[in-house]
C-alpha cells in the first residue's frame, strides 16, 4: 500500500482547527522521531526513510518502526510505507545501531490528529508544529494501492479545499530537510 499524502502550510490555523473539529475529535500527541541512515547516507540517496517514532499522548506512549520506500509520485511525495509497532523503543534503537545504521536526524513534532471518513476513504488529518520551524502544517493522508494513487490524491485535494487549504499551500518539502536547513542556518549565525 502507498501512503497517499499531501502536506501544506496552514495560513489560518484557528479556522482549519475549527473545520477539523467539526469532522472528528482531535487527539493531541507529541512525536519524537529519529531517522536512521548508513554512515554514507545510502537511504537518503535512494529517497528511502528508516524511522523510529515514539508517540506520547493522553492514551499512553507507543513506538513504531517505519520504512518508507522511494517516492512513487513526485508532486505529493507519496511513498510505499511499512510500519510496525515495537514493544521496546530502546531495543529497536540498539538493534538499528547494531546493524550499522546511525541516527541521521532527530526532532519533535507536536500534533493534533483527526481520523474521519471522507469521499469514501478513511482519512487522517494531522495539524503539525515543529518547534524548530516557523508555521503550522497540515498532513492529510489515506492508504491506496499504486493504481488508485491519482484518485486518492484528488480526494485529498478536495478535502483540503473543504478545510480551507488551497493548492498553492501544498509543499513536498520533507521535515527532515527543513529541520536540517534550519539547524545549519543557526550554526552559521553562531559562527
Amino acid at each position: 500500500m502507498i501512503e497517499a499524502e499531501l502536506k501544506a502550510y496552514v495560513h489560518a490555523p484557528q479556522e482549519t482547527l475549527r473545520r477539523l473539529d467539526e469532522r472528528a475529535e482531535g487527539r493531541v500527541e507529541v512525536y519524537r522521531d529519529t531517522y536512521y541512515d548508513t554512515v554514507g547516507g545510502t537511504l537518503e540517496a535512494r529517497d528511502e526513510e528508516l524511522r523510529v517514532r515514539t508517540v506520547h499522548g493522553s492514551d499512553g506512549t507507543r513506538t513504531v518502526l517505519t520504512y518508507k520506500g522511494a517516492r512513487v509520485d513526485e508532486e505529493s511525495g507519496s511513498k510505499p510505507e511499512h510500519e510496525t509497532r515495537v514493544e521496546d523503543a530502546e531495543a529497536v534503537h540498539a538493534t538499528l545501531r547494531g546493524l550499522g545504521y546511525v541516527p541521521a536526524i532527530a526532532f519533535e513534532k507536536r500534533c493534533r490528529n483527526y481520523t474521519f471518513q471522507a469521499r469514501g476513504r478513511q482519512m487522517l488529518a494531522t495539524l503539525v508544529r515543529v518547534p524548530e520551524l516557523d508555521g503550522t502544517f497540515i498532513e492529510l493522508e489515506t492508504q491506496a494501492e499504486e493504481k488508485d494513487l491519482p484518485a486518492a490524491l484528488d480526494d485529498i485535494r478536495t478535502v483540503l479545499a473543504e478545510l480551507g487549504i488551497g493548492p498553492e499551500a501544498v509543499t513536498n518539502e520533507l521535515y527532515t530537510m527543513a529541520v536540517k536547513a534550519q539547524r545549519l542556518s543557526e550554526q552559521k549565525k553562531k559562527a
